[in-house]
């Protein structure tokens, strides 16, 4: 699943207008072109979103046929036969036909929040289309985010690793290094992260469109191989080998799956590309090229049984080899770039739907809000990468463990499509129930091929997405418990401003900006300001930051100003959840908006919490213990929002929970 490399384009057009069955307001490159812009234009434009989409979106998928036919002919245990290989070809282009073209490019990329996609976007859509937070609804979108944090963590470790073993064919004498420079340069690819991929972006396009190109031609040119491999587009080929062959046709329908385990990123991208030029781009350029491939594969192999090895690299000549194994590392390593990225936006999605703590999240590009880099996330991805191919030591063996999280994922995403399709398109239920069923039938039988795998390495993404879910769990829990506990233990702000009134507090020039998550009650550190330095400001600004179930806010409702007294003004920020809270930028938007202060003169109190376990929290103490370590973590607010560190003033308060 690949997000937030490059060509960011924001939504547009009228807030709160929705084209029917989930159409993209404002998003240029869905179908129609901008208003006062050529046709010509447009079609260039569109171009350029699709060459763009080539690295950033398919390069998941777009490597899959490194390993996924060798994996599944593996099963066959030397007893390579016309009727495996071409069932197995017909269930692998069959898969890409409708997984990945019926399901996700013609269905799913129509049920977008607001032109953005991705499992934490249907999850919201689904409970706007609800009208409230369901706990099935949230359980689900939580199930699916935890457990591509799984798979996020062997893409790059599978397609790195695949990619330089084929140095062993061109000469045994590799073999040594291959490990040694998977891992240099999986710790390469890490450590650039920090430095943004900007840059260097503009080429993951271009590379990959020399790598489908490369695939296509290199399977068309051995089709002549065996021409009966064309056999496989009849899909009656590759059912009879899946029901005729008892349990093998079983654990080869597990390994089948890894050609698309891809499919997710083109959901997940289409805010950054918009939906034609990623359908244009599949359906004109890189499914051609994969079919050809696992067809030429196929036809390889048939003519040549010992090809099983590795037919992906066997399939080029001599000559070539060399040349190959470098393009299928460049690409490898785009592909490992747009998980990596994708990991990023996936994280920073969940910290504002406040499934995570707060996190660091740095912007390394000027102009494009989706160039994101978290280094806490960085590092933990590069250090399960590591461990996994020190684990594993072969693209093989990870193959075992790869996929399965991906699955789970697929059926998550099919059944909160169910609730669009049924709530929110408003079809009729035994619509809805009849054509989301077909695409779950599928997903399930892939799930129950994977589950094979479990034993084999198949536990280490559940396990992975399972440590995530309970973070998220009880990260959600303890900030509900400790939201309650605040609000119970405050004082509202009307009762305080009426005795304010009274007492009459030693006033000082300027405004105050106070940070609250309830704007209805007093913050803690408005009050111990006032206890301590028993002071108030001439003006008062109580400033929370909400996060909305849509990816962007529109700037003209970023903002809702509400005059609580002559002194006090409650201020109330919306962010969606793809965006970044930027409080200086809101704070130049609310003076433009007519409020008048000093930005010289103004201060900003933050409030710093100590959280110490109580005896009866309503959690169990290890998850009391997990969430004060998690709170512990918490980025400061100063540097997650980005206020000037000159201009806050930080005071303390100890609290049980």
């Amino acid at each position: 699943m690949a997000q937030q490399i490059a060509h960011e384009t924001p939504a547009s057009g009228k807030p709160g207008a929705s084209p029917p069955i989930g159409g993209q307001p404002g998003h240029h490159a869905a179908g129609h072109p901008p208003a006062g812009h050529p046709p010509a234009r447009h079609k260039t434009a569109v171009a350029g979103l699709a060459l763009g989409s080539l690295g950033v979106v398919f390069g998941d998928i777009g490597t899959s046929p490194l390993y996924a036919l060798r994996e599944s002919l593996h099963h066959m245990k030397g007893e390579v036969t016309d009727t495996g290989v071409i069932g197995t070809v017909s269930l692998l282009i069959w898969a890409l036909f409708f997984t990945v073209t019926a399901k996700y490019v013609l269905f799913l990329m129509r049920a977008d929040n607001k032109g953005e996609g991705g499992t934490l976007s249907l999850m919201a859509l689904a409970q706007r289309a609800l009208g409230h937070r369901t706990a099935p609804v949230f359980f689900l979108g939580v199930a699916g985010a935890a457990l591509f944090s799984g798979d996020a963590i062997i893409t790059p470790a599978i397609s790195v690793l695949s990619a330089l073993e084929g140095l062993e064919l061109v000469t045994p004498h590799f073999s040594p290094y291959v490990l040694p420079a998977t891992i240099v340069l999986l710790i390469s690819i890490f450590w650039v992260q920090s430095h943004g991929t900007a840059r260097v972006a503009a080429f993951f396009g271009p590379i990959m469109a020399v790598f489908f190109l490369s695939m296509g031609v290199l399977g068309a040119m051995h089709i002549h191989d065996s021409p009966r491999i064309l056999l496989a587009f009849d899909p009656i080929r590759g059912l009879a080998f899946l029901f005729g062959h008892g349990l093998l046709g079983f654990v080869v329908l597990g390994s089948v799956f890894l050609a698309v385990t891809g499919a997710e990123a083109l959901y997940a991208d289409m805010g950054h590309f918009g939906r034609l030029p990623i359908q244009g781009a599949w359906l004109l350029f890189v499914l051609p090229a994969l079919v050809l491939n696992y067809l030429g594969q196929g036809a390889l192999v048939l003519a040549n049984p010992a090809a099983v090895e590795n037919p992906f690299f066997l399939m080029a000549p001599p000559w070539a080899l060399l040349p190959l194994v470098l393009l299928a590392t460049m690409a490898t390593i785009i592909a490992s770039q747009a998980v990596i990225t994708g990991a990023f936006s996936l994280a920073r999605q969940a910290i504002q739907l406040g499934l995570l703590p707060r996190m660091l999240i740095l912007h390394t590009s000027e102009t494009q809000e989706g160039q994101i880099y978290l280094p806490r996330v960085n590092r933990l991805l590069l250090i399960g990468v590591l461990i996994l191919v020190l684990m594993f030591k072969s693209s093989s063996a990870l193959a075992s463990a790869y996929g399965i999280a991906v699955t789970c994922t697929m059926v998550v995403t099919t059944l909160l499509a169910f609730v669009v399709v049924w709530k929110l398109w408003r079809w009729p239920l035994w619509l809805s129930v009849l054509f989301v069923s077909a695409f779950l039938i599928v997903d399930l039988a892939f799930l129950s091929a994977n589950l094979l795998k479990v034993v084999d390495g198949g536990w280490v993404p559940l396990l992975l997405g399972a440590c995530a879910m309970i973070v998220m769990w009880t990260w959600v829990r303890g900030a509900d418990l400790l939201a309650r506990k605040t609000r119970r233990d405050s004082i509202s702000m009307q009762d305080l401003i009426r005795m304010l009134e009274k007492s009459k507090p030693i006033r000082v020039a300027g405004t105050a900006v106070f940070l609250t998550t309830s704007p209805e009650v007093a913050p803690s550190a408005f009050m111990h300001n006032l206890k301590h330095n028993k002071v108030m400001h001439e003006r008062v600004l109580l400033m929370s930051v909400k996060t909305e179930e849509t990816p962007r806010v529109p700037a003209e409702k970023r903002i809702e100003i509400t005059k609580l007294s002559d002194d006090f003004t409650s201020i109330v920020l919306h962010f969606g959840f793809m965006e970044s809270p930027r409080i200086p930028a809101a704070m130049a938007s609310l003076r433009k908006a007519g409020l008048k202060f000093d930005i010289m003169t103004t201060s900003f109190f933050v409030g710093r919490r100590k959280i110490k376990p109580a005896q009866n929290s309503g959690m169990p103490v290890w998850q009391d213990k997990l969430f004060i370590a998690l709170f512990r973590q918490s980025a400061n607010p100063t540097d997650y929002f980005s206020i000037p560190s000159d201009r806050v003033v930080e005071l303390g308060e100890q609290l049980t929970i």
